[in-house]
């Protein structure tokens, strides 16, 4: 009898314990978002307006510099070539950053409200998942 209560109190503690922890694993699944990013950036106003700042940037720089090429020596253009280079991939990293720092912020807003576990690109989903591109689109104005 010693046996059989031993075997009977360790099926009940396996029994309770596996009814433990699947209810834990069910609450602990989420809804998975997906974005498609190609699509944020391509219809992102944001990024118009910087792209427009960096192609006029680059007009006026090279502009500056064709002034500048014929009373210069070829030393001091190439180094005057150079700073303005590095001038304009400033700038545009730094427009890079503030975009990348936006869309985050608005993607992790979205996934707040949408209660979502995780949000991956929608390249790397195969199916599934809750598209939220519109909502990041949406917040990104």
């Amino acid at each position: 009898m010693n046996i059989r209560t031993r075997w009977s109190a360790l099926l009940l503690v396996v029994v309770l314990a596996t009814a433990l922890l699947s209810g834990c694993a069910a609450e602990k699944t989420s809804t998975i978002g997906i974005v498609d990013m190609q699509k944020v950036m391509t219809e992102n106003p944001k990024i118009k307006q910087m792209q427009e700042q960096l192609n006029t940037k680059a007009k006026e720089l090279s502009q500056n510099l064709e002034k500048e090429r014929a009373t210069l020596k070829p030393e001091e253009f190439q180094q005057k070539e150079q700073a303005a280079y590095a001038e304009f991939m400033k700038m545009k990293q730094d427009f890079e950053a503030q975009i990348e720092a936006q869309t985050k912020k608005v993607l992790e807003e979205v996934a707040k409200e949408k209660k979502l576990g995780a949000v991956i690109y929608k390249n790397g989903m195969a199916w599934g998942g809750v598209d939220v591109t519109e909502d990041v689109l949406k917040k990104l104005q």
